[in-house]
């Protein structure tokens, strides 16, 4: 199984035709694994339970609009990439998505399959890299305290 197989993508729209055809594209365009949902709610119990790799949420909702749901995806999955999309496209919900949940992109309704697979392939390579980063910057730490120790006991044997 490639990396690429292991993906996980959410998606969150409150209108299940969005969901559905969404759903239906990254199933016959793709090998992630995909959990639609029509409710934040529900999405952020998925959230808090399972690592997602890409999410994408719709901007209004009636229970909770975009930019709050995925303000709560960052802080429980941090590298995981997000993506706004909405029918509802004004540069100051752009610039505010961006500023407030580290947007990694945001895509207008109608949306066109093949940009957001595009969109979508570049989001999930980031969040492969970001984890990838993150790997190595605790390996690297792990080995300064190893050497602090090792550094310290060689001082108290010499001194």
């Amino acid at each position: 199984m490639t990396d690429e197989q292991r993906c996980r993508v959410l998606l969150l729209d409150d209108d299940p035709i969005v969901v559905q055809a969404i759903e239906a594209l990254l199933r016959e365009e793709s090998p992630w694994d995909v959990a639609g949902f029509t409710s934040a709610s529900e999405a952020l119990t998925s959230v808090s339970i399972n690592q997602y790799d890409a999410v994408i949420s719709d901007f209004l909702m009636p229970d909770m609009d975009g930019i709050r749901f995925l303000k709560q995806v960052k802080e429980v999955q941090p590298f995981t990439s997000r993506i706004m999309l909405t029918g509802y496209a004004d540069k100051q919900n752009a610039i505010r998505s961006i500023n407030e949940v580290g947007l990694y992109h945001y895509i207008e309704k109608p949306w066109d399959n093949d940009v957001l697979m595009l969109h979508l392939r570049n989001a999930l390579e980031r969040t492969r890299l970001l984890r990838d980063l993150d790997d190595q910057a605790r390996v690297l730490a792990e080995r300064d305290r190893d050497f602090a120790e090792l550094r310290a006991k060689l001082l108290k044997a010499i001194l």
